[in-house]
């Protein structure tokens, strides 16, 4: 069995090379390819020898310990990893395998370690992928490569294990009449038992907490450096690092500066390894069942994916209202804005988004009550200025119910009652209203932190005239900023197919970074003109009526100015949109 098991591997993975080598004769493919070869070349294997010169330097936030220090920070997370799969997971035991599996080796003469082992084989490809990246990635920031790639595989290997291995246990306590809730009450106990003696030791040997010295007005650094030394006298000292010992030997490994300490270190850690892999096999637990009602809903995935839709892949919940009320007559881009926002989920819903805008608002009174001169609430604003700055770039990458999401019914919607403009700007609707409702109550809290600060120009009515500024720019500038990837759609239907016709691989890699950088140029062309009325009317305005009052006026000129920009784009893209043929698109 497990000589055809590494036939099937061997061959599937060679064909899927192929298959790709052969599809960069095409070019939409070659230059996708040459520009996220390009990447992980100068992001990532340049460092993997040496060839690249010096390394990046650690982007440690001030924190800075001994290894013992980061031992103890990894073997934490791993700790609580490890506890949140004993306390969540409500469902049976069941392994994952695929429909042609089950129904091939279930009937089949192997036992049911066989079948255990099976699956730990093919779980090795999926570990060993995620351990060459995660190398990759940890090993720009210096070390020797095989040491973090043995490490991670370590870590990876063994967090499989014990996760397989914690469910069937979990499977044996329901078949033994315990159920979820007081598997659940029984580990919480002793976790709050655990952390109770933890305290109290920390009470009684460490020095008390002065609370006089965490003033809100002293420099966050300050508090995160006081902070930090007093997390790091808990964690390397007294019995933590004993009740973290078996998680520590998991995780020393990877930190080894050297070989030798690696070798001493690695005994330790594959012994922890072969211990799991032993009670894992020799756990005598029924799973058949389970695993394949978890294969149909496997299957019932894999197919939603690859017919583009990504709702049907969210487990079942109970139906809840739409955002609105669609009325049978009406605006014909309403039913589409109506239809986009039910696509979105249920998490973007008009009760959640009135929620949010009062959730800031408080938020906003709340922190605005520190001390004017607090470097905290000056560091609550910046978070909020840069979670807006990003929802510019990120929102619309993230949010695709749009033309994105219906490209392969694109010729469904040509055969609506509507012209081209008016089926783009009811595509882009429902994206553009949900970032702008995120980003004004961004704004509103950003604007009630800062107007208490004692910032330059932002405190007071500063901050008030740059947040309406901002409440008049956010829409058009949404509008702008989600016509650039629709329009790469029209242009560039292959980059964008879901299912079996999507790019994937490094060429997928390369089509992002290419689509990012032109988003990124066209994005600011387009702010080119909104800039320029900005400014004529700003500069002399502000000799007329005052600063305050001129950001706001000049702010919804550029408003203007975009919007006529995003209009412009609108005729543009439904012209597209209706010379656009999807089939002609798919035979090239």
């Amino acid at each position: 069995m497990y000589r055809a098991l590494f036939y099937l591997q061997y061959h599937s993975l060679k064909n899927r090379l192929l298959l790709r080598l052969r599809r960069l004769k095409q070019p939409k493919y070659l230059v996708g390819g040459i520009v996220g070869a390009l990447y992980f070349y100068f992001y990532f294997f340049r460092y993997l020898f040496g060839l690249g010169g010096s390394r990046p330097a650690a982007a440690s936030a001030g924190i800075t310990g001994t290894p013992g220090f980061y031992e103890s920070i990894g073997a934490c997370v791993f700790f609580i990893v490890v506890s949140v799969a004993w306390l969540v997971p409500r469902d049976r035991a069941a392994l994952a395998f695929t429909e042609a599996e089950v129904t091939f080796l279930f009937p089949a003469p192997v036992s049911r370690r066989g079948l255990i082992q099976f699956k730990l084989v093919r779980s090795q490809a999926a570990i060993l992928f995620t351990t060459f990246f995660l190398m990759l990635v940890t090993n720009r920031f210096g070390g020797k490569f095989w040491i973090h790639a043995a490490g991670w595989w370590v870590i990876l290997s063994t967090l499989n294990l014990h996760l397989l291995g914690s469910s069937f246990v979990r499977t044996l306590l329901l078949e033994r009449g315990i159920s979820n809730w007081q598997r659940r009450l029984g580990i919480l106990a002793v976790l709050v038992l655990v952390g109770l003696g933890v305290g109290l030791w920390a009470w009684r040997a460490l020095p008390p907490l002065d609370t006089a010295q965490w003033d809100a007005s002293q420099p966050l650094d300050q508090l995160l450096a006081r902070a930090q030394h007093y997390f790091h006298a808990i964690i390397t000292s007294g019995p933590v690092p004993y009740l973290l010992y078996p998680f520590r030997l998991v995780i020393r490994p990877y930190l080894a500066p050297d070989a030798l300490a690696f070798l001493r270190a690695i005994l330790p850690a594959l012994l922890i390894l072969a211990a799991h892999y032993v009670w894992v096999l020799r756990s005598n637990v029924a799973f058949e069942e389970a695993s394949v009602e978890a294969s149909q809903k496997l299957a019932e995935k894999v197919a939603a994916v690859r017919s583009g839709n990504w709702q049907a892949t969210r487990q079942k919940r109970k139906s809840k209202r739409p955002p609105f009320t669609l009325r049978p007559i009406g605006p014909p881009i309403t039913a589409l804005l109506w239809k986009n926002l039910i696509s979105a989920g249920q998490t973007f819903t008009l009760r959640m988004l009135l929620t949010l805008g009062i959730l800031a608002v408080v938020l906003g009174v709340m922190v605005s009550q520190m001390a004017a001169s607090s470097g905290v609430l000056f560091a609550f604003g910046m978070a909020a200025v840069m979670m807006l700055i990003w929802s510019l770039f990120l929102g619309p990458q993230l949010l695709r119910n749009d033309l994105r999401q219906d490209l392969k019914v694109a010729d469904v919607l040509k055969m609506y009652p509507l012209s081209g403009w008016q089926l783009v700007l009811g595509e882009l609707l429902a994206p553009a209203v949900i970032l702008t409702a995120i980003q004004w109550c961004l704004v509103v809290f950003a604007v009630g932190v800062f107007s208490q600060t004692q910032q330059p120009f932002l405190g007071g009515g500063g901050s008030f005239a740059i947040g309406l500024g901002l409440i008049a720019l956010i829409p058009a500038l949404n509008i702008i900023i989600l016509l650039i990837p629709n329009a790469a759609v029209l242009l560039f239907p292959a980059w964008f197919l879901p299912g079996k016709e999507a790019t994937q691989g490094i060429e997928a890699t390369g089509q992002r970074i290419i689509f990012m950088l032109g988003q990124i140029l066209v994005f600011l062309l387009a702010l080119i003109p909104a800039s320029i009325g900005f400014a004529v009317v700003f500069f002399p305005g502000r000799w007329v009526l005052g600063l305050m009052p001129t950001i706001p006026i000049a702010a919804l000129v550029a408003a203007l100015v975009l919007a006529g920009e995003g209009a412009l784009g609108l005729l543009l893209l439904g012209h597209f949109f209706d010379r656009f043929d999807l089939s002609a698109e798919l035979n090239t």
